[in-house]
């Protein structure tokens, strides 16, 4: 990352499930328990994993039909989506656990006075009632879900709207995010994109591809503040 190309940011978005946290193992026991409640065999984690991504509806529809684009039978999703958001609200962070250095980067990044905002396709409430079960959601000025506006990711409105909330030009924006979604969202809105290398998507695939190349990739999130620090704080070595 060159810390140049960062002089002019005013604000940073994070994307949640892969980026701030890995939640895979709540995700995939409210899977396996919604496959058992309709007579279905269970996925393995992995499998679920590659599902993740594009809001919980989604999510349902892939675990019904074992693919990632096929849509299951609208009264069989609504009962299984029903299930699965009553599971899942109540299993939230049985497992799921924040990334070792987020909290660690999140801080830092206050610390210069910078907004921060969550953008993930997780419905709002989930995503609100599991940052504030992981003592996350105080760093956030804002927290976007999948169905707070009329667009998600890779729509890059919730982006623009972020930053219209947040009083700053969404070209001094960073969006960090693990998956496409957060890449193309951000290519789309003008702001620059931060790939993270230990989420679900896989950083190095999506590099082969323009449309998907983020503007850079990081190993851990206090790796922004390292970069943003000089921009702040001149004599800092």
């Amino acid at each position: 990352m060159n810390p140049t190309t960062l002089a002019h940011v005013q604000a940073a978005a994070f994307d949640l499930d892969g980026t701030l946290c890995d939640s895979i193992p709540d995700l995939a026991a409210a899977a396996n328990a919604t496959c058992q409640h309709m007579g279905l065999p269970t996925l393995p984690d992995k499998v679920v994993e590659s599902y993740v991504g594009d809001g919980i509806a989604k999510l349902v529809h892939r675990i019904l039909t074992e693919t990632r684009e096929e849509e299951a039978p609208q009264s069989q999703w609504e009962e299984a989506f029903a299930f699965f958001m009553q599971y899942y609200r109540e299993h939230l962070s049985d497992f799921t656990r924040a990334y070792p250095e987020t909290e660690a980067g999140l801080g830092l990044l206050k610390s210069l006075g910078i907004p921060l905002a969550v953008i993930t396709n997780k419905n709002e409430l989930l995503a609100v009632e599991l940052l504030k079960q992981l003592k996350l959601a105080d760093y956030f000025s804002l927290i976007l879900g999948g169905d707070s506006l009329s667009e998600k990711k890779p729509n890059p409105l919730p982006l623009q709207h972020a930053a219209e909330v947040l009083g700053v030009d969404v070209k001094n924006m960073l969006m960090v995010g693990d998956s496409h979604n957060d890449i193309l969202a951000a290519k789309a809105a003008g702001c620059m994109s931060v790939g993270v290398s230990f989420g679900y998507g896989n950083m190095a695939e999506l590099s082969k591809k323009s449309s998907t190349k983020p503007d850079c990739v990081i190993n851990s999130l206090p790796e922004i503040y390292e970069n943003l620090r000089p921009q702040t704080d001149p004599d800092n070595k």
